[in-house]
């Protein structure tokens, strides 16, 4: 099978320094009065940063990876290829155009996914500063539109988009003076790979599964980003990645080594709901009016009091996944001011609605509704509202 090998700086290996002076490509950023500026604002701060994490300032290499879904942009540094990448920072990515899968047209709006690599420092950006990156790359050239593939993808200021990845201004000086004194150290590939989600963010993946469900033929692609990313997340390195003549992504990475292996999550055995019984009542002799509703043992203060206490007691029952629920039961109060027939109308789950009936049915006597001087029977409906 015929590969297209791509710049393998790109991917982990990287040039060495050219015979030009170190601060040549520095002092060229410098020439521009906005550079200039956002060094002697922020290059201070950031050896500050480096000398508190323990890294030696300027990083000689830096990789740069964001997520579409989970809004990141992550900078990874290191000193020398023998080196594992460490975090520097993570990034809000302050706006988002377009949806799951890779850019394929211009004018689409799409955030291409892939592999790429920054290929232009732009000091006069209308976004503030702003960081090329090479779409269409070697793939893209392939898969993407013949005629209008599109292009100017960058990562810059100014938090609006419509296809870029954009930061807020302050970030983007600190990422710009970063990758400026990489190239200068001499990394002139500085890559970039930009997934459709955290693959390790559980709630990420069920919305990329959903996705999928509807986009099938994007499934193979997300593979290929899956790996890379799984190698990464093992080794803190990168692996070779080449463009096979099809277009598609071909790597030198184990499935097997890298891929996490699946959590089977214990199931819990289903809750079968108490049987109750149901008083018999005719709802008929209900009111439509009454002059004087119920009122709580103990009056309102007590009620509150009761439905607290109900919070406090039950919100271990809320699920997993829930942080509140707003429950409403509904039950009679007959004009003995017995309570009777509870039941939850909406809302909660099995064992916590259970707990809400069980503690409604333990309430002693009401002082049951008035109507015209005579006690009367009433339905009455109460939101429980339970939450950690």
């Amino acid at each position: 099978m015929r590969i297209i090998v791509l710049l393998l700086a790109l991917f982990g290996t990287y040039c060495v320094k050219g015979q030009t002076s170190q601060n040549s490509f520095i002092d060229y950023q410098k020439s521009f009065p906005k550079i200039t500026d956002v060094v002697k604002r922020k290059q201070d701060t950031l050896m500050k940063q480096f000398a508190a994490q323990g890294f030696t300032w300027p990083a000689n290499q830096i990789y740069i990876r964001s997520f579409k879904y989970d809004s990141q942009l992550e900078v990874w540094i290191r000193n020398n290829s023998r080196e594992p990448f460490k975090l520097f920072k993570t990034y809000k990515v302050c706006a988002l155009s377009g949806s799951m899968g890779p850019k394929r047209i211009q004018g689409d709006y799409q955030v291409p996914e892939g592999f790429y690599y920054i290929n232009e420092f732009n000091p006069r950006s209308m976004y503030h500063l702003s960081l090329g990156i090479n779409y269409p790359n070697a793939s893209d050239r392939v898969l993407a539109d013949t005629y209008q593939p599109g292009g100017d993808i960058y990562i810059h200021g100014s938090c609006v988009t419509t296809g870029c990845i954009p930061i807020m201004d302050n970030q983007i000086e600190e990422l710009y003076i970063l990758a400026a004194n990489a190239k200068n150290q001499g990394q002139d590939f500085i890559p970039v790979h930009i997934f459709p989600i955290r693959f390790n963010n559980e709630v990420s993946v069920q919305y990329l599964n959903k996705y999928l469900q509807t986009f099938t033929e994007y499934a193979p692609f997300v593979e290929k980003l899956k790996d890379v990313y799984y190698y990464f997340e093992k080794y803190k390195k990168l692996p070779v990645i080449a463009v096979d003549a099809q277009g598609e992504y071909v790597t030198n990475i184990d499935r097997a080594d890298v891929m996490p292996v699946a959590r089977v999550k214990e199931t819990k055995p289903k809750y079968v709901p108490k049987p109750r019984t149901r008083i018999s009542f005719d709802e008929k002799q209900i009111p439509m009016t009454v002059n004087k509703l119920p009122v709580f043992p103990g009056g309102n203060e007590a009620y509150q009091n009761f439905l607290k206490k109900m919070n406090q007691e039950l919100n271990g029952l809320l699920e997993e996944n829930q942080h509140t629920a707003y429950v409403l039961v509904e039950f009679i109060i007959t004009e003995e001011g017995k309570l009777i027939n509870p039941v939850v109308v909406r809302g909660g789950n099995a064992a916590l609605n259970d707990g809400i009936l069980d503690r409604f049915e333990q309430l002693g006597p009401w002082s049951p509704a008035i109507r015209q001087d005579s006690r009367v029977p009433m339905k009455l409906k109460q939101t429980v509202v339970i939450e950690k």
